[in-house]
């Protein structure tokens, strides 16, 4: 995979993670909420938006009003999960909370399922 493409799938990623933890915390999530979560620019939050429904991840309503698809929510789980367990895990093992949250964030893209797997069994039996 090319680093442009590779770019490109994480950006898509952190985008529907936002958009489901955001649904945690609003009753409707539209694109300046994605946008002032994440500190981008509305065109730029606009351009990925259009881009996440043309890949069916994210429907708009006539509102504005962003939600996920089936798939998309999948995918936004999936990552959230990746991210939540490598946190964890990060901060048991001593790192500090702060540098545990941004690495994770970075390890939750590139860690094959093989080793996110072990990861995740590991903690099931080794709880802190």
């Amino acid at each position: 995979m090319s680093y442009q493409k590779h770019k490109s799938e994480e950006s898509v990623e952190d985008y529907l993670e936002t958009i489901l933890i955001l649904n945690g915390k609003l009753a409707n999530v539209r694109s300046i909420d994605i946008a002032n979560e994440l500190n981008y620019s509305k065109p730029s939050v606009s351009v990925a938006m259009k881009n996440l429904r043309q890949r069916n991840y994210i429907t708009v309503s006539e509102d504005g009003y962003i939600r996920l698809t089936d798939e998309g929510q999948r995918l936004a789980e999936t990552v959230y999960e990746r991210h939540s367990i490598l946190s964890e895990w990060l901060i048991q093992i001593g790192v500090t909370p702060e540098i545990a949250i941004a690495d994770a964030c970075r390890m939750e893209h590139d860690i094959s399922a093989e080793s996110f797997d072990a990861i995740k069994k590991y903690l099931l039996k080794n709880p802190s």
